[in-house]
């Protein structure tokens, strides 16, 4: 049971880390170029610096509420030490130039040569939030972490743990010994796992659950292993999310952290397809992303602005998708939870649904 101390290190900790990762936000606005806002939200209200961090601090008060109620442990803040934490942000602030070039240079200098031949869909050669080399070299996977950090001004970590209530619930509805703390038969698949921060959390949680990530970047794999070394009953493997290598039903849990706003919507419904196919019938689907137009009208013309500003090509289709439409058929929801910048859906494979 959380105590009194523990939400006085929570809250600290918070504290430091927002204003570790909201001050380099607002140093990197100074030190770059501004976008110019497309004629069409030119007048739209945007939200300023006071309700943003209103608004990270009611995600921080969830968080919390979460650690409280047992839902997962606190998290492990500052994990690597603070001079990693300095060389990270030396690194980013390094590299704030070359950003600044590519969101002001050509369009065609966003994307990236093929250095395979065609091991990678078209869609996935582009210089995705104006990184230098895209998802394909070390230096990017190195970067990305912090660099979504900042982005979120310190809350992109509290937003992916929200993932971890739903997590909880489906492995307390399945068999007395699969249940966290017991024998976890039960296997989960991180579709799109990147440097494999979110299943780092996961196994902190649930340290017996088998989980497998996907990732069609070696280098970011390579930094997921690195992550989760200290864990047994983990599974990495390079491939495309539209072609799984694996078999028909093989997966109780299908976690899908930020990686449908990346995808065109050919891409959204063949990854969609292959969900289904690899979820075993009763089994569950985390989903988490963007919020799309809607889920908080606030929202709405700064969601609409970030595709200009942070090059995300596939975003603006995003935002107009009909999720359950796309994930489905055979996949029912279940839930929805507004978390910031971001939501958390979860979804039920019908046991007698097709694919």
């Amino acid at each position: 049971m959380a105590t009194a101390l523990d939400r006085l290190v929570f809250d600290a900790a918070q504290a430091a880390r927002i204003g570790w990762f909201f001050g380099q936000k607002l140093l990197a606005q100074r030190l770059i170029r501004p976008v110019a806002l497309p004629e069409h939200l030119r007048g739209r209200k945007m939200l300023d610096r006071r309700r943003l961090l209103g608004d990270l601090w009611r995600l921080i008060e969830q968080d919390w509420r979460n650690i409280a109620a047992g839902y997962y442990r606190m998290p492990e803040e500052w994990r690597a030490g603070p001079l990693a934490g300095l060389r990270r942000a030396a690194d980013f602030f390094a590299d704030l130039r070359a950003v600044d070039a590519l969101r002001h240079g050509e369009r065609a200098g966003r994307r990236l040569p093929d250095p395979s031949e065609g091991k990678y869909p078209q869609y996935y050669l582009q210089k995705f939030h104006f990184q230098s080399d895209g998802y394909l070299s070390t230096e990017s996977a190195e970067r990305y972490d912090h660099q979504v950090e900042v982005l979120f001004g310190g809350g992109g970590a509290a937003m992916r743990r929200q993932a971890l209530v739903p997590l909880r619930r489906a492995l307390l509805e399945r068999p007395a010994s699969d249940r966290p703390g017991g024998n976890i038969a039960a296997k989960l698949l991180d579709i799109g796992s990147g440097t494999g921060i979110f299943l780092r959390e996961v196994k902190r949680n649930h340290p017996r659950l088998a989980v497998t990530g996907l990732d069609l970047s070696a280098p970011y794999l390579a930094v997921a292993r690195r992550c989760l070394a200290d864990w047994g009953g983990v599974e990495l493997v390079e491939g495309a999310a539209e072609t799984m290598p694996f078999e028909d039903g093989a997966f109780d849990i299908v976690t899908c952290i930020y990686l449908f706003h990346e995808l065109p919507p050919r891409a959204r419904r063949a990854v969609a397809a292959e969900i289904r196919r690899v979820l075993k019938p009763g089994g569950t689907l985390i989903f988490v992303d963007s919020l799309q137009t809607g889920d908080q009208p606030d929202y709405d013309a700064m969601l609409e602005w970030f595709p200009a500003a942070f090059h995300e090509p596939y975003y603006a289709s995003y935002l107009r998708a009909n999720l359950d439409r796309v994930i489905g058929p055979g996949l029912v929801r279940q839930e929805r939870i507004l978390a910031y910048f971001s939501k958390v859906l979860t979804y039920r494979r019908d046991a007698d649904a097709a694919r």
